[in-house]
C-alpha cells in the first residue's frame, strides 16, 4: 500500500465562525483506493501559502510511501532542510497528513484508530466547551457581561457539560506580555463570581487566556481569581517562555494549562521538566499528529500530568482528538465547540460523532469514525486572505477597557 494522491480543501467557516475563519482539510488516497482525511491547524501563513507547504511536505516526504511508516515520515519532515527542530508550519502540515494516514490504516484494518494504538481506555470521554452567546444575547455586550455568560453556563450545565471555559481578560496583542488593566482584573473576578454562582459545584470553571500577560501580571490576575477555584489557568504567559510560566505556576494556586500553540514533544518536554504546567493541551493538527501526541501524553504520565486536547478548528481535528482521548490513560477532558452535533462543522462530517450529556462516545467505525462530506467542503471554499485567527496590534487599553470577542472572525 502506497500514498499516491493528495487533495486539499480550504473551507470557509460559516457564521458565527466558531472555530476560526476557515478549516484546512487534506485527503490522501492510496494505490489500492483507500481514502483518509486529516486536518491542519497550523496557520501562521495565509491559506494559499499553507496549501503550498502541505503539497511540498507530501511530495517530499510522503508520496509513494507506505502509510504505515509514520515514524519514518515524521523524521523526514522534522529533519527537513537539515533542521531537526520543530517548525510549526512544516509540522502543522505534516500533522494533518499524519492524521489522514491513521484514517487510512484504520480503514485498511476495519478498526478505529485507537484500536491500533493500544486499544480502548475511555469509552466515554468528558468534554467541555467555551461559553458562547445564546440566541437572544447581544453580541457586542456578551463578552463583557458576567450575567450573560452565567446564563450561558447554566444552559451548558443543563445540556450535561461539567466544565465550561470563558475568556474575559483581553486583549491578545502581538506586542507581547503586558500588565492587565485593573478593569480587566475586576471583570475577570466578576465573571468568575457570576459563573460560579450560576453553576455551583455542578461544573468546573476553566479560565482561558492566550499568553498575553507579563509574569507579574499573570500572577496578579491568577491570585485575584483563586477564590473561585478554577480547574485551570490557561497559558497565562507566552508559550515559549517556559521559565516564566513555571514562575506563575509556583505563585498561583490554580493548575496551569498550556499547549495549543506548541508542536512536538521537543516543545512539550521543557514545560514538564520545569513544572510550568500539569495540564497539556495539544492541538493535534499542529502538535505532530496522533502518534507524536500519544508520545507527549506518555511523557506527561511520568510527570503526573494530564491531557486535555485543544480544539479551535474543524471537525476532522476533533475526530482525531477523540481517537487519542479514547486511548490514553491520563486524559482529563477534550474540548468541543458547543456540543459539536449541529451547525456547519457537524454537517461537514454528517453528524458522525456521538455526543451525549457532556460525554463523547468513543467511535466504533473504522479509522477516524467519521463520514466527510467532500461536496459540502468544495461548495464552501475560503476566498479571503486573512489568517485563521489574528492578534491585534493595538496595546492594552488601560482607560477604555478591553473585550475579547471569543475567537469570532469577521
Amino acid at each position: 500500500m502506497k500514498l499516491i494522491d493528495l487533495e486539499i480543501f480550504v473551507v470557509g467557516n460559516q457564521p458565527p465562525n466558531w472555530g476560526g475563519r476557515y478549516f484546512t482539510f487534506v485527503k490522501l488516497t492510496t494505490d489500492n483506493g483507500i481514502v483518509g482525511y486529516g486536518e491542519v491547524y497550523a496557520a501562521a501563513v495565509g491559506p494559499t501559502a499553507m496549501q503550498a507547504v502541505i503539497a511540498d511536505v507530501f511530495a517530499r516526504h510522503m508520496e509513494g510511501e507506505n502509510p504505515e511508516n509514520i515514524e519514518l515520515m515524521f523524521r523526514r519532515a522534522y529533519s527537513g532542510g537539515f533542521t531537526q527542530r520543530p517548525d510549526p508550519t512544516v509540522i502543522g502540515a505534516f500533522s494533518g497528513l499524519e492524521i489522514a494516514c491513521w484514517d487510512i490504516l484504520g480503514k485498511a484494518h476495519d478498526r478505529p484508530i485507537y484500536a491500533l494504538m493500544g486499544g480502548l481506555m475511555n469509552a466515554r470521554i468528558r468534554s467541555y466547551t467555551y461559553l458562547y452567546p445564546l440566541p437572544h444575547h447581544d453580541l457586542n455586550e456578551y463578552w463583557t457581561s458576567p450575567d450573560m455568560q452565567a446564563e450561558s453556563a447554566t444552559e451548558m450545565v443543563k445540556l450535561g457539560f461539567a466544565a465550561v471555559k470563558f475568556d474575559p481578560a483581553g486583549p491578545y496583542t502581538l506586542r507581547g506580555g503586558h500588565m492587565p488593566a485593573m478593569m480587566d482584573i475586576d471583570l475577570s473576578v466578576r465573571m468568575c463570581a457570576a459563573i460560579r454562582g450560576a453553576v455551583g459545584n455542578k461544573a468546573d470553571l476553566l479560565f482561558g487566556t492566550h499568553g498575553q500577560f507579563s509574569t507579574g501580571g499573570a500572577i496578579r490576575l491568577g491570585r485575584a481569581i483563586e477564590p473561585y477555584d478554577p480547574l485551570w489557568y490557561e497559558e497565562p504567559v507566552a508559550p515559549d517562555n517556559v521559565e516564566a510560566m513555571a514562575t506563575v505556576a509556583r505563585a498561583v494556586r490554580i493548575p496551569v494549562a498550556t499547549g495549543e500553540r506548541l508542536t512536538t514533544k521537543a516543545e512539550f518536554a521543557p514545560v514538564l521538566r520545569a513544572g510550568a504546567a500539569n495540564i497539556l493541551q495539544p492541538a493535534l493538527g499542529r502538535s505532530g499528529g496522533i502518534l507524536e501526541t500519544k508520545k507527549i501524553a506518555a511523557m506527561a504520565e511520568v510527570y503526573n500530568a494530564q491531557i486535555a486536547p485543544h480544539l479551535y478548528a474543524g471537525p476532522v481535528e476533533w475526530a482525531a482528538n477523540i481517537q487519542l482521548a479514547a486511548n490514553i490513560p491520563n486524559l482529563l477532558m477534550v474540548e468541543t465547540i458547543g456540543t459539536g452535533t449541529n451547525g456547519f462543522a457537524a454537517d461537514l462530517i454528517k453528524g458522525s460523532i456521538h455526543w451525549e450529556d457532556g460525554f463523547i462516545h468513543a467511535p466504533t467505525a473504522a479509522g477516524l469514525g467519521i463520514t466527510f462530506d467532500e461536496d459540502l467542503a468544495r461548495a464552501n471554499p475560503y476566498t479571503g486572505t486573512g489568517l485563521h485567527l489574528e492578534m491585534q496590534e493595538a496595546p492594552c487599553d488601560y482607560k477604555g477597557g478591553n473585550a475579547f470577542q471569543g475567537g469570532a472572525a469577521d
